[in-house]
């Protein structure tokens, strides 16, 4: 790969390897502070929330400068200091507001990042799941690795390691460069492509897949740990499907392709389904258990795949950061965040079963919306632009 290719694998690599750290080991921090499930809820889909609300003010002033490196260097210097503030406080209202704080910086960079990788690969545009997968082999080493210190070392010690994390992302962010891009645009310049039935269902879409990943992203750890298996086997279980993740992007020249995206949508859809039912109801039976995990490969890794690169095909250069931003908001923010506390509200009271099977409900929704809004008939006739 060209050297600006290996400067955004570096940093697709240690800011998902801060991800693997924090999303299946700090609700376990959380539940070890005695929170109950529906406060780890809160503080766990806090980041959605952001996430739904701001990505797209930081998308609207980075294509208004028409530069990106320094709100994405901004971003990770913030997130770094916001987060000392966890090793001071134990305190729930304390905590909301350091978790707040942290994801408001965080939220920026991704969607921008995204834009700017797109940016660079402007010719080359299927070079982009070659540096997206340094994303989730960043993921599986930090999982591997903070689950084999974790079981030989107390859960506080996760603090330190997450701090270390986000420093390492700060420094990925200094050797990252923006590309040539279009000329700064107005800043009240409309995206007249979000009219179209296919953007509006794509976004819908990866709103209820967001939501119906909510459960597994707050409680799969603690529903793991409560059917007996400790941080190494839990590690693994992650591990598994960012690795079928890694396979996914390594074929993603197929699934960039919108003569297929309707497909894709289905297949990973009804998959998604069935991994969330086996993983509510069979969590005892280890094979089923990985098959479940593997199939994250398709209800992420495919589906994202697949819908960033339609916006990537459907939007001008100069309206990426704030398409990748509204995209990244409403999916992984709206949808994430309401399935979360839907989880948090139904874990207690109705059970890891009946939430699991909420979220395989979120995924039939979007299943059907795809049937409805991508099919021959109600879209042969509608331009893509």
């Amino acid at each position: 790969m060209h050297w600006p290719h290996w400067q955004l694998s570096l940093w697709y690599f240690v800011y998902f390897a801060f991800v693997g750290a924090y999303m299946p080991y700090f609700s376990l921090y959380l539940e070890a502070q005695n929170l109950a499930p529906n406060r780890i809820a809160v503080l766990m889909t806090l980041g959605q929330l952001v996430r739904l609300l701001m990505p797209m003010v930081w998308g609207w002033v980075s294509d208004s400068i028409g530069r990106r490196t320094p709100i994405i260097r901004a971003s990770a210097a913030l997130s770094t200091m916001v987060f000392v503030g966890y090793f001071f406080t134990q305190d729930f209202i304390l905590l909301v507001v350091v978790t707040a704080l942290l994801h408001f910086f965080w939220c920026a960079s991704l969607p921008l990042v995204e834009a700017l990788t797109f940016s660079h690969l402007r010719h080359e545009p299927n070079f982009y799941g070659r540096i997206r997968v340094w994303g989730s082999i960043g993921f599986v080493v930090a999982v591997f690795c903070v689950g084999w210190w974790l079981d030989r070392h107390p859960i506080s010690s996760l603090l330190g390691i997450l701090w270390a994390t986000l420093a390492l992302t700060l420094v990925a962010a200094f050797v990252i460069r923006d590309a040539p891009t279009a000329p700064a645009i107005q800043v009240d310049e409309a995206i007249p492509s979000l009219r179209q039935s296919k953007v509006i269902a794509l976004m819908l879409v990866g709103f209820l897949m967001s939501a119906a990943h909510g459960a597994l992203y707050v409680f799969y750890s603690i529903h793991l740990a409560a059917h007996g298996y400790d941080n190494m086997a839990i590690g693994l279980l992650w591990s598994l499907g960012v690795i079928a993740e890694i396979l996914v992007f390594i074929r993603m020249p197929r699934l960039a392709n919108l003569d297929t995206l309707e497909k894709v949508l289905m297949a990973c859809l009804a998959l998604a389904v069935v991994r969330f039912l086996v993983i509510g109801w069979y969590a005892d039976t280890v094979l089923l258990l990985i098959a479940a995990q593997v199939l994250h490969g398709a209800t992420f890794g495919a589906h994202h795949v697949a819908s960033v690169a339609a916006l990537n095909q459907w939007f001008l250069p100069r309206q990426q950061g704030r398409i990748q931003s509204l995209y990244g908001g409403l999916s992984f923010g709206g949808g994430g965040l309401l399935g979360g506390l839907i989880a948090g509200q139904t874990w207690m009271g109705l059970g890891a079963e009946i939430s699991f099977t909420i979220s395989a409900a979120f995924a039939l929704a979007g299943l059907l919306v795809v049937h409805s809004a991508f099919s021959t008939k109600a879209t042969s006739s509608e331009a893509l632009r």
